[in-house]
Formats: structure tokens, C-alpha cells, sequence
């Protein structure tokens, strides 16, 4: 059997030597190259029997034992320049086609996949035989990244962009983002950032460990851009709770484009209600303000143009219900200088000054205050929401028609209006009437 297996070799060295051209079908044999042929997709020139296009003989005898009877026509890259003479010749090279190194990527006689690969379209254990894995296992991953489509935005050799993209990356987000990018154009407002730059500058285009695979958490990634506001934000003891949770900045405004300014996510009043005006939201459970505002005759002027905005800071404030400014939080609290800031702030500032006016308010006995009567009072004195409701009510003057709480109380207010004045029969006195042209005398020790 020994000798019959040396008489198969020598004839084979004879049948590929006695003709000039050593071509595939005497190489691939089952006595010689039988692993080449059984490969499943062929380089050309081993699918065409060319294989002198690679390899040339230097010596008469093949196969000779201790030495290469053939030798390639030339090394490394060289050789497949031969063939592939369209690459390499943009602006940035991969490493291993610089260096000529095409054997780091492909298997030159063939292999079970395409491109001469020894990976599907799963190129991750491809690539990360030299790039660094850590961007590809990361909790959220850019879809690409994630099934290991490299291909998809990079280019294997070259390209005139950095990090061998294979076009700009606004252009190649936007090539697959369609639908984003229809809707950016007919948009009334677009993010500087996505109109100016690219959209890595907020983006990991492979993954992150924040959703939307951000390069930082919201709000700390829009602070980088809006410092000022990162500023005020580090300073507020009573933040927006949406900007404590996952969705951040973004549970209000659209990071990319809107109709809305401020790239809300719709109008002002929307967007409150969008929380706001449900039940059971947060703990303890939010006020429902769109069912408090239903069929109300009488909206407080801020609410009344639907901004929310105008009493309350919508990122954070240093005040209780983020508030934009001081208001007590108790039924009693005496006036003091600053203490009505809030409401002092659209309404005669001068209201609660003076025990007598003829100016600062409507509501009056004569000249008497009757602001300054039922708020500065050092022992109890009332806060507005004693007798008006914030936002909406059935009665004129936003007067509370339930009553303000009073611990489990609900105080009554029984009011009624004249063209100079009018009468008040709340929970704290008997029915007194005042006019503002002819002062109503009380009996002594009236209130």
C-alpha cells in the first residue's frame, strides 16, 4: 500500500509538470489541494483554476520535501494590488491595508462566507480582534453595532471621512433615519446641535449605558451646552421631578426638532397637563388641573394664556411647588416685606402696603384696605388662598366657591358684588357689606 500511495504522488508531480500552465484542476486534486477546493465560496482566481496568478514556480519538482517549489509573484499587499488596484488610494487607509496586511480580514483562498471573511454579516469577533470591545457591550446599543453590520456606516479599506466612514455622519444617520429626517425638515424648530453639528456630539453611534445610547445622562449632557442653566439647576432645592427621572430634559422638550418654541414637545399648556392632568400621577398623586380647570368661568390670567410658566419655574426653584417666587404655604401667615413676592409681582405691588388707599385696591370700606384688614395682621393674618383659588373658579375675582382648607374644614365663602363694593359672609365673620364711595359703618367691635 506504501509504495502504490508514492507511485499516486509521482504521477501526479508528473501530470502537473508536464505542461506548461499549472492550472487548478491539477492543484485541486484529492491528492494535493483538496482542503482549497472544498471551500465553499472561492477567491477568483482559485474558482477559475487561475493559480498562477498568484503563485509562480521556481522549481521543477512539486511537491519537494524541506522546500517551496512555488513562491508567491509578490508579498503581502503587492500581490492583491495585482487585481485590487482601485484601493487605497483615499484619504485614510485601515490599518491593515496601509500596512498591507489584507490576511488580518481575509482568508485568500476562500472561505464559507462572503468577501473572503471567515464572519457572516456578524462582523463583532471580526473587528474586535483589534478595536476595543468595550462600546459593543454596553446596555444600549445602536442597532448596527449591536448585529455587528460594521459595513453599514464604515468602509472596510478607505475613505476620505475619519474613522473610515463611508459619508458624512449627518448624511449617514439621515440614510437610514428617513422618517427623521422628513419630519426635521417641516419642522418649525430644530435644535442647533442637529441643525449645526453632527449627531454624535450627544451620541455614541455603537452604545452607552444611558438609554438612546447618549454620551451622558439627561440633564448632565444638556448642561455641557446650557451651562447657564446647569448653574440655576445646581442651585434649586425643589426641582421638576420629570428632570430627576430617566427621560430627563427630555419627558418635556424634544432634544431634535418641534412646532413648539423652546423645542417643546407641544404647547405649554399641553405639556403641563400631559401630567398634570391625570389621576393617580406620582406619589403623593399630582392635583388633576385639567379636571380643577373643566367649565371654570374664571381663569387666573396666567392660565387664561395657557402659561403655566407664569407662577411656576418649570426646571426647579428654591420654592415650595416650584414656584417662580415667595408665597406662604400656611392659611395664616402675616404680610411681610418679600413674603407676597409672588403674587406681588403682577398685582399692585403697592396692595398690601398701606392700611388706607384710594388707589392700590378695589377692595375697600372708603379709603380702608380691606387687603391690608385681612393680611397684615400679626397674629392671623390670611393668605390668598383663604378667599381665591390659584387657577380657576366659578365666582368672579377667582373667589374660592368650595372654600379654602382650613385642616379638615372646608371654610365657606358667601360673596356677593355691588357696582362700588359688595358683602362677604365667609366661615371667619358675620355677613359684613363695604362701598367703596360711601364706607359702610360697622357696630363697635365688629371685624
Amino acid at each position: 500500500m506504501k509504495m502504490l500511495a508514492i507511485a499516486a504522488v509521482a504521477l501526479v508531480s508528473i501530470s502537473l509538470f508536464s505542461a506548461a500552465p499549472a492550472r487548478g484542476e491539477n492543484c485541486l486534486t484529492s491528492a494535493c489541494h483538496a482542503d482549497i477546493a472544498a471551500i465553499k465560496k472561492q477567491h477568483a482566481p482559485v474558482k477559475e483554476g487561475d493559480c498562477l496568478s498568484c503563485h509562480v514556480r521556481r522549481d521543477k519538482e512539486h511537491p519537494v520535501k524541506g522546500k517551496k517549489s512555488f513562491e508567491l509573484v509578490a508579498k503581502g499587499g503587492e500581490l492583491c494590488k495585482t487585481c485590487h488596484d482601485g484601493i487605497g488610494k483615499k484619504k485614510l487607509l485601515h490599518a491593515p491595508v496601509q500596512e498591507g496586511d489584507c490576511l488580518a480580514c481575509h482568508k485568500v483562498h476562500g472561505t464559507s462566507e462572503r468577501f473572503l471573511l471567515e464572519v457572516g454579516e456578524d462582523r463583532t469577533a471580526l473587528c474586535l480582534n483589534c478595536h476595543d470591545s468595550a462600546s459593543f457591550k454596553q446596555q444600549y446599543m445602536h442597532g448596527p453595532a449591536a448585529v455587528g453590520s460594521c459595513g453599514e456606516c464604515h468602509d472596510p479599506h478607505e475613505s476620505n471621512e475619519k474613522h473610515l466612514l463611508k459619508g458624512a455622519v449627518r448624511d449617514l444617520c439621515l440614510k437610514c433615519h428617513a422618517d427623521f429626517a422628513s419630519a426635521m425638515q417641516a419642522a418649525s424648530f430644530v435644535h442647533p446641535p442637529v441643525k449645526n453639528d453632527s449627531c454624535t456630539a450627544c451620541h455614541n453611534p455603537h452604545g452607552s449605558a444611558v438609554p438612546l445610547f447618549l454620551k451622558k445622562k439627561m440633564p448632565d449632557l444638556c448642561v455641557g451646552c446650557h451651562e447657564a442653566m446647569g448653574k440655576k439647576l445646581a442651585k434649586v432645592t425643589v426641582p421638576h421631578k420629570p428632570l430627576l427621572d430617566e427621560k430627563g430634559c427630555g419627558s418635556c422638550h424634544s432634544a431634535h426638532f418641534s412646532n413648539a418654541k423652546r423645542l417643546l414637545t407641544g404647547d405649554e399648556k399641553s405639556v403641563c397637563l400631559g401630567c398634570h392632568g391625570k389621576d393617580d400621577v406620582g406619589k403623593p398623586p399630582l392635583r388633576n388641573m385639567k379636571t380643577e380647570l373643566a367649565g371654570k368661568k374664571y381663569l387666573h390670567g396666567p392660565v387664561n394664556k395657557d402659561k403655566c410658566t407664569g407662577c411656576h419655574e418649570p426646571h426647579g426653584s428654591g420654592f415650595a411647588k416650584i414656584l417662580t417666587g415667595p408665597y406662604p404655604g400656611t392659611f395664616y401667615a402675616p404680610y411681610q416685606d418679600g413674603a407676597y413676592d409672588l403674587c406681588l409681582s403682577c398685582h399692585e405691588k403697592n396692595l398690601l402696603r398701606f392700611p388706607d388707599t384710594t388707589v392700590n385696591t378695589k377692595f375697600r370700606n372708603g379709603n380702608r384696605n380691606l387687603h391690608y384688614t385681612h393680611v397684615v395682621n400679626n397674629r392671623k393674618g390670611r393668605t390668598c388662598r383663604a378667599c381665591h383659588e390659584p387657577h380657576a373658579s366659578d365666582l368672579p375675582k377667582l373667589i374660592s366657591k368650595g372654600g379654602a382648607s382650613f385642616g379638615e374644614w372646608k371654610v365657606p365663602v358667601s360673596i356677593q358684588f355691588t357696582e362700588t363694593g359688595g358683602s362677604c359672609m365667609p366661615g371667619c365673620h358675620r355677613k359684613l357689606s363695604y362701598d367703596r364711595n360711601k364706607a359702610v359703618e360697622y357696630r363697635p367691635g365688629t371685624k
